[in-house]
């Protein structure tokens, strides 16, 4: 177990996200895996002499006509898992094999290409890109050992440094001066089932927030996975922010407390959940008493005493085409997600919530010399798009604005909406070996849904319903993970510096 001692915004960013490898060099020789690696193009397949070249391999090949061949098909003999240390060795100070935390049956559970099945180099890519895209993994690299008629295969894998245990704290507006813990292991039990835990103590609240991951295991096809959630929350409202507060004169404080239980399931390369949720959503002052309306009578919740209750049953699918969790170079991430509300509680709310958000990574060449980096080159573009419709709280509105959404903008300051939609694009390109740079362009609108939202707190915040922001930023991977800085314009003429975790998407 390691122990880290950081600033809160790292610590928070840690526990709360992902930390977020170079494609697959298939060639006998290795296929590596981590940004220091060269990428090397697919090898193509030629007629020499009557026989097949594909790559650096012959094949007995005999020309059919000028459009196909055909060639001996070769059969995988054996599958074989490998586990690497911090010092990239596969064996201990006694030469024993190192031993890893995961289960190999599990890991060959995940792959598509099996011992005695004809050997395909796009199934052999497809299965790498799947184990790279484990939060427990933080390396893998795969081998072949071939003959004529079999291959072996050998993956080595390099796991994440599992359990972690991290510690923060500071002082915000809302709770003054405040510590954090949090725990978070990935791998347990050798399934990658996941726990992360963060608990947050002040003088004023306490806050949590807690989940259990035991995914879907292809291997099992008859057992479903499943997720648990609770958690409790207090912030700065991002709906009701500063310019209209409490007849007290407070900033309006938003509450959060409730959990959820889902079945998890894969069909293919697609990933599924349902979900039961409930989340109890509470408008207070500073002293965290229950308001009802702001200083201009405006009301704060459905039911009209300041707290709203939300019942939901929630259905997701995501599919995820990326060649590695972490940084990616290249691939796509499609999630579409609807929530139904059920008229049970305070507000008595029947709504529907939809989403969609897409994510394209896209490798380019216009200024590097092709040499790898932790930055690689690209061009990552990300659409989004939501609506809600019945009756809904407003503070469950569509915040548009901050570092995650339109970035020159504070939190909620560009629309609070029924509907949404946000497109942004980023070009990354390295500076150093460790250091990267981005060019940014953020755009978003609520399609003038915002005087839908009961109580019209976006029109009577003047916020402006749509807007766009544009900078640059820095990379940096470090100890803590990426540390991402970005100053953004927006096109009011704000100017926001601001330092968090991971990537923007």
């Amino acid at each position: 177990m390691r122990i880290q001692i950081a600033v809160v915004a790292i610590a928070v960013m840690l526990v709360g996200g992902e930390n977020p490898e170079a494609l697959a060099d298939l060639q006998s020789s290795s296929t590596e895996d981590g940004a220091g690696n060269t990428l090397i193009p697919e090898p193509t397949l030629q007629i020499e002499g009557g026989y097949a070249k594909y790559g650096d391999y012959y094949i007995g090949a005999t020309p059919v006509d000028t459009q196909s061949v055909e060639f001996s098909q070769r059969i995988v003999k054996d599958i074989q898992i490998r586990f690497v240390n911090a010092k990239d060795q596969l064996v201990d100070d006694k030469g024993q094999p190192i031993k890893g935390r995961t289960q190999k049956d599990f890991i060959i559970g995940l792959l598509k290409l099996k011992p005695g099945q004809i050997f395909r180099e796009d199934l052999l890519k497809a299965d790498l890109q799947r184990l790279r895209r484990l939060e427990s993994f933080n390396e893998v690299n795969v081998y072949r050992e071939e003959d004529g008629k079999s291959v072996n295969i050998i993956y080595e894998i390099k796991e994440r440094d599992f359990p972690s245990l991290i510690l923060g704290g500071g002082d915000n507006e809302d709770v003054g001066l405040y510590g954090r813990v949090g725990y978070k292991d990935a791998n347990i039990s050798g399934l990658n089932d996941k726990l992360d835990t963060t608990l947050q103590i002040s003088g004023k609240d306490v806050q949590f927030n807690g989940q259990f991951i035991s995914r879907y295991r292809p291997e099992e096809p008859n057992r479903l996975g499943y997720s648990i959630r609770g958690f409790r929350s207090r912030n700065i409202s991002g709906t009701f922010n500063e310019d209209i507060r409490l007849s007290n004169g407070d900033k309006v404080r938003e509450g959060r407390f409730g959990g959820s239980v889902g079945v998890l399931r894969s069909f293919d390369e697609w990933d599924t959940s349902v979900s039961l949720n409930y989340t109890r959503i509470s408008l207070r002052d500073r002293e965290y008493n229950v308001a009802q309306v702001d200083r201009l009578g405006s009301p704060l919740s459905v039911s009209g005493t300041g707290i709203d209750d939300l019942f939901t049953v929630s259905f997701a699918v995501s599919r995820d085409q990326r060649d590695r969790r972490d940084n990616p170079t290249q691939g796509s991430i499609l999630t579409l997600s609807t929530e139904q509300a059920i008229p049970i509680g305070l507000g008595n709310i029947s709504s529907n919530r939809l989403q969609g958000n897409y994510i394209q990574y896209l490798p380019v060449s216009w200024i590097g010399n092709g040499r790898p980096t932790d930055n690689p080159e690209m061009l990552a573009i990300n659409f989004q798009i939501g609506t809600t419709i019945g009756d809904f709280p407003p503070a469950d509105a569509f915040n548009i604005g901050g570092l995650n959404s339109v970035r020159g903008y504070g939190y909620g300051k560009v629309a609070s909406g029924r509907s949404y939609g946000l497109a942004s694009v980023e070009y990354r390109f390295p500076i150093f070996q460790s250091i990267g740079g981005v060019l940014f362009t953020d755009l978003a609108s609520d399609f003038g849904s915002s005087e839908t939202v009961l109580g019209e707190p976006g029109v009577l915040r003047d916020k402006p319903g749509s807007g766009f922001g544009y900078g640059l930023g820095l990379r940096v991977k470090s100890s803590f993970g990426l540390i991402r800085g970005d100053l953004g314009i927006s096109d009011q003429g704000e100017v926001r510096f601001e330092v968090t975790t991971g990537q923007r998407f």
